[in-house]
């Protein structure tokens, strides 16, 4: 596998300040650096690298051609006690399942990871951000559904790795043997990245922190949907608990919105408001405050009936920032496909939820039994119908199709690599995970040999962000133990 070109790079000055940004999903990935701080006495600042690298498009076949992609890095900028001191220290790429990477000033665990001696290399995943952008236009430039699916084939967890390999090989290239390893950080996708770069690239990685991450080792989704629903449906639980007066309310936004046009009222971006796209209001439910979040948006479209019998346009603004996939189409179409290996999805969250009746409910229907029980809300599935909901999906719904009827998925895991690993892994697992089944973590946690967790039901998938400081505090603190 070749290595990466590096299009350009530039270097920028930044504040050194962090603020509470969400982080859904994200990898990082760490090398040691040869590269000196700069010779300042500013205080507070970071010095960031913003640069441009070439990949292929297939790394065994470079000639079907090439992607363009986008990374930072960040360290400290500092004047050093002794300036001609080399210390070790080491880089981190941070990529997400169809997401870019905010601004690293901008991510709240980022000050941490620096206290530690770390510089850091974000980079926006292939087909996300400014990495050869993957949209509804840029993807009719491949052709029709039959040729988009094939090429979006190529932006799985595998080739985001082959990714990250070709560049370490770059920016390590004059380093000396024992710093060219670099860490790994993933959370969420991220951990399912960082477990096929110990499947494949062992020998790149010095050590490997994850986050809820611990990928499900199965075939297809059914099974991890099956206990998913489970966990959403607890969820939902706790949130009619703590907003009981809601249970009406989102009752009464589903009738008003099944008295409109084929049951959906336009929004303004163009994309369509139904029952179950206010539904899946849900996703934030695993997340730290998305039961407050949550409720607020429900208080709010209700209150607009209330007053107007419509919802006003910032409501409707507000809504459409809460549900992001138009601007997230990889996630919509490859959140399925993410886990797959030599089988099909076939929608499996839309299978799957007719195996959970508490979900059929919609609020809609006139029977007494449905009348009495809540609708409830869904969480982190991709169902048919949001490619009809939201514009920018409207003409990929056939690329799906193909998507969720492709069956030859290469593997993502090698679990005899697993169970010889040498390098040190250590994982966060949280019990109440609504995104990654806490189960199913539990078991590929078995697998790694030597991997060591910590596992809380205090944490929700998205500790990361919402308790910055506390989760990489116990990721180090695995790392420092010692046996007594």
């Amino acid at each position: 596998m070749s290595a990466a070109k590096i299009i350009s790079r530039t270097n920028h000055l930044i504040p050194g300040k962090s603020s509470q940004l969400d982080t859904r999903s994200s990898i990082a990935v760490v090398s040691p650096s040869c590269h000196h701080p700069a010779n300042s006495s500013q205080k507070g600042k970071l010095q960031v690298a913003e640069y441009l690298f070439e990949v292929p498009l297939v790394h065994e076949k470079p000639e079907k051609g090439n992607l363009r992609l986008f990374a930072r890095s960040i360290q400290k900028h500092e004047k050093p006690a002794d300036p001609t001191k080399d210390e070790e220290k080491k880089q981190l790429p941070w990529c997400g399942p169809g997401m870019s990477c905010s601004p690293p000033q901008n991510i709240p665990w980022v000050k941490h990871v620096l206290e530690k001696g770390y510089q850091m290399l974000f980079m926006d995943q292939r087909g996300t951000g400014l990495s050869s952008t993957i949209t509804a236009q840029t993807l009719a430039l491949k052709g029709g559904a039959v040729e988009q699916a094939a090429y979006l084939k190529h932006f799985r967890a595998d080739s985001i790795v082959k990714d990250c390999e070709a560049i370490r090989a770059t920016l390590t290239e004059t380093y000396p043997a024992e710093k060219k390893k670099w860490t790994l950080l993933g959370a969420s996708f991220g951990g399912f990245c960082c477990l096929n770069y110990l499947s494949r690239f062992p020998q790149g990685l010095r050590e490997v922190f994850m986050v809820g991450g611990l990928a499900p080792m199965v075939k297809n989704l059914d099974a991890p949907y099956d206990k998913l629903y489970g966990k959403i449906a607890q969820r939902n639980k706790s949130y009619y608990a703590k907003f009981p007066e809601d249970v009406q309310r989102l009752k009464t936004l589903a009738r008003y919105l099944a008295k409109q046009d084929e049951g959906k009222l336009a929004l303004p971006s163009g994309s369509n408001l139904s029952v179950p796209r206010l539904r899946q209001l849900g996703i934030l439910l695993g997340f730290h405050g998305g039961v407050d979040t949550i409720h607020e948006m429900i208080f709010r479209m209700h209150n607009d009936l209330e007053m107007f019998d419509l919802f006003t346009r910032p409501t409707l603004a507000a809504f459409e920032n809460l549900t992001w996939f138009n601007e997230s189409i990889l996630y919509a179409l490859l959140h399925e496909p993410c886990y797959l290996q030599g089988a099909a999805a076939n929608w499996s969250a839309e299978r799957m939820m007719k195996c959970h009746p508490e979900f059929l409910n919609t609020g809609t229907e006139n029977s007494d039994e449905d009348s009495n029980r809540p609708i409830l809300f869904t969480g982190e599935m991709i169902y048919r119908e949001m490619f009809q909901d939201f514009d920018e999906l409207r003409p990929l719904l056939d690329t799906a199709d193909v998507l969720a009827k492709n069956s030859d998925w290469p593997d993502l895991y090698d679990e005899a690599q697993f169970a010889k690993n040498e390098v040190p892994v250590y994982a966060a697992s949280y019990i109440d995970d609504m995104y990654v089944d806490y189960g199913f973590a539990k078991d590929t946690a078995s697998q790694v040999q030597g991997l060591k967790t910590f596992e809380t039901n205090r944490h929700y998938h998205d500790a990361l962000s919402g308790l910055a400081e506390e989760s990489v505090k116990q990721l180090f603190a695995l790392r420092d133990d010692v046996i007594d």
